[in-house]
């Protein structure tokens, strides 16, 4: 992707809808399986997404003139390194008791593919605010994915949300287990999908009637 001529709105919609890391690229699957058996964990998670991409698109787009193209992936590999690093110990400090449960989930930010895959074809090839568009959008895309996901599966797995009572009687135990994970995961995938036809089913009637009026 060369220089974009998107606005800084469409890049932010592009990144929850459009390509969607999880419902649309279906890309760092690992945590939208590990930690969305409850809301909370899945909240943390997003939104430390949303913290590394962001500045990691920033930092990529602001030094993307010093960079040689043979050393970049280092390069980029380090600078994800660090924002992870800063958002681990901040966890751990202060959210010691989710740290414990999704602290590992955090480290494994490092390797996402989606994170490494913005900076390499968007932020090295774009000034700095549609970059930092881009980030955010792609992190509150994954951050909306992981609130979706948790909330069903805390939801009919436990029958509470964050760790609070909602609903009495016999949840349904798969739903919080890895199992659980991929079906929740795959139904939503399927649900936006068909979602996404039909939209292109009434545009398309719209445009073929709007062709015969003419």
């Amino acid at each position: 992707m060369g220089h974009t001529d998107k606005s800084n709105w469409e890049l932010i919609k592009n990144g929850i809808f459009s390509e969607n890391t999880i419902f649309r690229m279906a890309i760092s699957l690992c945590p939208s399986i590990a930690v969305t058996n409850s809301l909370k964990n899945g909240f943390f998670m997003g939104v430390s997404v949303i913290f590394v991409q962001t500045m990691v698109n920033l930092t990529v787009s602001l030094i993307r003139g010093f960079v040689h193209p043979k050393i970049r992936i280092p390069i980029f590999m380090m600078i994800i390194a660090g924002y992870v690093s800063i958002i681990d110990m901040t966890m751990a400090a202060f959210a010691r008791p989710v740290y414990k449960q999704i602290g590992l989930y955090i480290q494994l930010i490092v390797a996402f593919a989606s994170i490494f895959a913005r900076a390499e074809v968007f932020a090295v090839k774009n000034k700095l605010v549609p970059s930092v568009c881009d980030g955010l959008g792609m992190g509150i895309g994954f951050f909306l994915a992981m609130i979706v996901i948790s909330f069903f599966r805390e939801l009919l797995g436990k029958g509470a949300l964050w760790g609070f009572p909602i609903v009495e009687g016999n949840p349904l135990l798969i739903m919080v287990l890895p199992a659980g994970g991929f079906f929740a995961v795959g139904l939503l995938m399927g649900f936006f999908n068909w979602m996404d036809a039909k939209i292109a089913e009434r545009k398309s009637a719209g445009q073929a009637v709007e062709k015969q009026a003419a």
